[in-house]
């Protein structure tokens, strides 16, 4: 179905794929692996014709999909036989309403009002969007957005689907129903999916096939991941346990961990450290109109402390730390950072005081290259030059000359989280901070915010990040809080939340705590 004959993509002279030959059958799902600026959107971008009609670049070779050579289809002459969801799913809405943009990519080929009608229907089931049908788009919180761009994709009955990213934005649940759909697809229907994904432990059990990058190779999901520069936590379990075949899901995984669970004693319940309050929230509430997004929020987070809060989407995660930050709506209640509403504070300071990084990083990037991003976090942060830099050259290779609406989603992400991370503010928020990194990048994340010293309070769906990182969670539910505790303690105590490790171990949470007691 898919079929890649020596293809080498180069901009600028700089080659970002070489020599990439392989083939994709039709009814397989194919997942695409490699660090982050390796080529993975770049090869997805040109299945369906964007590299190199609307990115520019050169392609040397073919890529040939249903028998159509791409270097003479342009992208709207494929978009019958390929669907494409990016990284950024509202970037490619072009309707108002949930309803209207599932039927747009039909109106473009023509089908008749019947079958829109029935097709839109299903898609809605599937991905659980019914509920949804009349919301503006806007309104929608972006794991909501993601879904909706999936299915405007899939409406239009594509032999082969492209996914990047897709579920970077989902909570583990909608996820989980995501990929499950999808997988549907490949089985019953025939449909080829290509796939990249940083959080390998959603999408590695589904997969037929991994493709790594960049050096093209392809095979089974478990000898591509053991080989890889990123594997899912149950991937490095293995390593470290010696398991050979190498599981790729928490099921296969429990049936050869016995011995090893044998082997470890119940790690020690670690007591939380007295802190005092750095930021204090108390009864928060944030409403849009008639929708109460957050009811009644208190929270207090001491310096050290890292805090993720947690929930399916549109329980208000987002919306209560746009509240603490200062800049977004706040119905009621009170914020303070060491006695200091934020919400009283000029920009400029506010940044030293409470630096928000939100879900869509490049609305903070205004300038024409990564060095000069750089200088300026610098410069208003009265830094000496190069701060900047050498944060982020701890979290991602970013090059100094590229404009910073042309990197990857992992790379843009990478950007903004150095130039707030500069002025070293007494509170950090972070919504979806890990949202296209890479394992490397996101333990390298990790390491620096524990030095920070910050209280810092994260929004995210990753487990594996939280597991890693937090030392204490906090579970939305309905723009409330539903439970406050140790993160071990809330993780292990919820199947949605839990990481790869504790499925497979019990208590414990990380490949490193296994390591440490073996």
């Amino acid at each position: 179905m898919i079929q890649f004959e020596n293809v080498t993509i180069t901009y600028a002279g700089e080659p970002v794929l070489r020599d990439i030959s392989v083939e994709i059958p039709e009814g397989e799902l194919c997942l695409v692996v490699g660090r982050t600026g390796s080529g993975k959107s770049t090869l997805l971008r040109a299945v369906n014709g964007l590299v190199p009609h609307f990115s520019g670049g050169t392609l040397a070779g073919r890529v040939l999909v249903g028998g159509r050579d791409t270097a003479h289809f342009p992208p709207r002459e494929l978009a019958d036989v390929v669907g494409f969801v990016g990284q950024d799913p509202v970037a490619g809405f072009v309707a108002d309403n949930v309803e209207d943009e599932l039927a747009y990519s039909m109106e473009s080929l023509g089908l008749s009002n019947d079958v829109m009608r029935k097709r839109v229907e299903e898609t809605l089931d599937l991905l659980g969007l019914a509920a949804l049908r009349d919301r503006p788009l806007a309104t929608l919180s972006g794991g909501q957005q993601q879904r909706v761009a999936i299915g405007a994709a899939l409406t239009a009955h594509p032999n082969v689907l492209v996914l990047d990213e897709p579920t970077s934005a989902l909570d583990p649940g909608a996820a989980e129903d995501v990929l499950a759909a999808v997988q549907r697809l490949v089985h019953d229907l025939g449909m080829t999916v290509v796939i990249a994904e940083h959080r390998l432990e959603r999408v590695a059990q589904y997969a037929d096939r991994a493709l790594l990058l960049p050096q093209g190779t392809i095979g089974g999901v478990g000898e591509v991941l053991a080989e890889a520069p990123v594997a899912p936590p149950v991937v490095r379990l293995a390593q470290v346990a010696g398991w050979s075949p190498v599981p790729v899901s928490v099921r296969d995984a429990r049936r050869v961990a016995a011995p090893l669970r044998a082997k470890l004693t119940e790690p020690a319940a670690e007591a939380p450290p007295a802190v005092e309050p750095l930021l204090a929230v108390k009864d928060v509430v944030v409403r849009y109109g008639d929708v109460q997004a957050v009811r009644g929020v208190s929270l207090a987070v001491g310096a050290g402390e890292r805090v993720a809060v947690m929930g399916r989407n549109g329980s208000g995660k987002s919306s209560l730390l746009w509240a603490v930050q200062g800049s977004g709506k706040r119905t009621s209640g009170t914020v303070g950072v060491n006695g200091t509403d934020p919400k009283a504070v000029k920009p400029a300071e506010r940044r030293r005081t409470v630096a928000l990084v939100p879900q869509q990083p490049s609305d903070l990037l205004y300038l024409e290259t990564v060095a000069e991003e750089c200088a300026q976090a610098d410069q208003e942060t009265g830094h000496p030059s190069g701060i900047c830099r050498e944060l982020l050259d701890g979290l991602a290779n970013v090059p100094q000359d590229a404009h910073p609406r042309d990197l990857s989603e992992g790379q843009r992400l990478a950007l903004v989280l150095a130039v707030m991370l500069t002025g070293a503010p007494d509170v950090l928020l972070l919504d979806e901070p890990t949202r296209g990194l890479d394992y490397p990048a996101k333990e390298a994340l990790a390491a620096t915010l524990k030095s920070l010293g910050s209280a810092i309070v994260l929004a995210t769906h990753d487990v594996e990040f939280v597991a890693e990182y937090a030392t204490r969670v906090v579970v939305m539910a309905e723009g409330e809080v539903v439970a406050d505790g140790p993160a071990r303690e809330v993780v292990t105590s919820s199947p949605i939340f839990a990481p790869q490790v504790s499925k497979v171990l019990g208590p414990w949470l990380t490949v490193a705590d296994v390591e440490a007691a073996l």
